[in-house]
């Protein structure tokens, strides 16, 4: 996962960490390497320039103290920043005092939206969380089907428009967390439609479905492989129904780390999940801290 990103970033701190003494226009040069990489792996630019400057500031303070290892002082701040970049802290699911808690899912087609949907129920049956899934696609029966063989796989019920059928997507999701509220259950994954595109009639769609089922979360499934394109997609969907987070897909090849290193900056929605593999427990929570760790090769140092 991000393996050029963290090769490159890792080789230009090491340049600075093998000197014994550091110099301003050692940090200077070295940060404006580190900015090149981030904006080489489709991190946003001002996102790039937002961060090298807070390294610099801080580097420049360490400087001036004249500290013991300042290339190990600089290592630790550009990891705290990374990590502050990354979200800060660990961000989990919110749950509901009186269950069920009702996660409605989100996101463009193409994006792993279907699949993360059981992905992430497998992972709360696992904590004892009772899931259900609801297919809220009343336009493509495939979609439910589709929902319905991948939840076979890991024994979630699901509730979908088969069950009720009529073309209002409202009805069919309420009268899914009614049925997974009969049989107990503690959270209830409401799968929506997909779309090709953002469009006014999909986030419509989705505003009228939030005001009517009230979730407690709505989760951003977005294609990390996408780099700008996912935090374009995130911003837009956070205006029309104000996300509580984003589960990022498809990190399972070397993605340049655009998507995860600029959302939480420019859309303070923060990474809940990762998606890497196909397998339905390829599912990890997003750590902000381990995650800079492993970008940095350099968890042992700054851990």
């Amino acid at each position: 996962m991000f393996s050029t990103l963290s090769e490159r970033l890792s080789a230009a701190l090491r340049q600075l960490t093998g000197r014994g003494v550091l110099t301003e226009d050692d940090v200077r040069e070295g940060l404006r390497e580190i900015r090149r990489v981030l904006l080489e792996a489709d991190v946003g630019f001002d996102v790039a320039r937002a961060f090298t400057e807070r390294v610099r500031e801080k580097a420049v303070g360490v400087l001036a103290l004249k500290a013991v290892s300042p290339g190990q002082q600089l290592v630790k701040i550009v990891h705290d920043e990374l990590t502050a970049l990354l979200g800060e802290r660990r961000a989990g699911l919110e749950f509901a005092s009186l269950p069920p808690t009702v996660i409605l899912l989100v996101g463009l087609q193409g994006s792993g939206k279907t699949t993360t949907a059981v992905k992430l129920a497998a992972r709360l049956k696992r904590e004892q969380k009772a899931p259900w899934l609801v297919a809220a696609d009343v336009y493509r029966p495939a979609a439910e089907e589709q929902l319905r063989q991948l939840a076979a796989r890991v024994d979630v019920p699901v509730y979908g428009p088969s069950d009720r059928p009529t073309a209002d997507v409202v009805a069919v999701v309420e009268a899914g967390i009614a049925a997974a509220q009969k049989a107990r259950a503690r959270t209830v994954l409401v799968d929506t439609a997909g779309r090709m595109q953002l469009d006014v009639e999909m986030m419509q769609e989705l505003v009228r479905l939030k005001e009517a089922v009230r979730p407690h979360e709505v989760l951003l499934v977005a294609d990390g492989m996408t780099g700008q394109d996912a935090v374009r997609i995130a911003s837009g969907f956070h205006e029309a129904v104000e996300l509580t987070g984003v589960i990022l897909t498809k990190l399972d090849g070397d993605a340049r780390g655009g998507a995860a290193l600029s959302m939480y900056g420019v859309t303070r929605t923060p990474i809940k999940y990762l998606g890497t593999g196909e397998r339905l427990d390829a599912l990890e929570p997003f750590d902000p801290a381990r995650m800079a760790g492993r970008i940095l090769q350099m968890g042992d140092v700054v851990g």
